[in-house]
């Protein structure tokens, strides 16, 4: 997976406004920052909630007695359909 495209741009540390790719002339002082696009952000917040949500499984569920391997793997299930890119493209094998 790729790292979404940057846009650097300047913030006013005071009253927040944007702009780029230079920082104006008045008398704001300025901050280098840098932007993502909103649709990038949204599908990197998904996978991270769904990693969440799966964490949590692995950490607080207790397999019943002899149940271990068929309950390890439906939680291996879960973490390749998490890694699976979003376009639905099979994921790089693991090691």
């Amino acid at each position: 997976m790729n790292p979404p495209d940057r846009l650097h741009a300047w913030q006013c540390i005071g009253c927040g406004r944007l702009d780029a790719p230079q920082p104006c002339v008045g008398v704001c002082e300025d901050r280098r920052v840098e932007l993502v696009p909103a649709a990038e952000y949204q599908r990197l917040w998904d996978r991270h909630q769904a990693a969440l949500a799966l964490l949590q499984r692995i950490a607080h569920v207790q397999p019943r007695a002899g149940q271990f391997e068929a309950a390890w793997t439906a939680v291996q299930a879960d973490a390749r359909r998490c890694l699976a890119p979003a376009d639905g493209n099979a994921a790089e094998p693991g090691p």
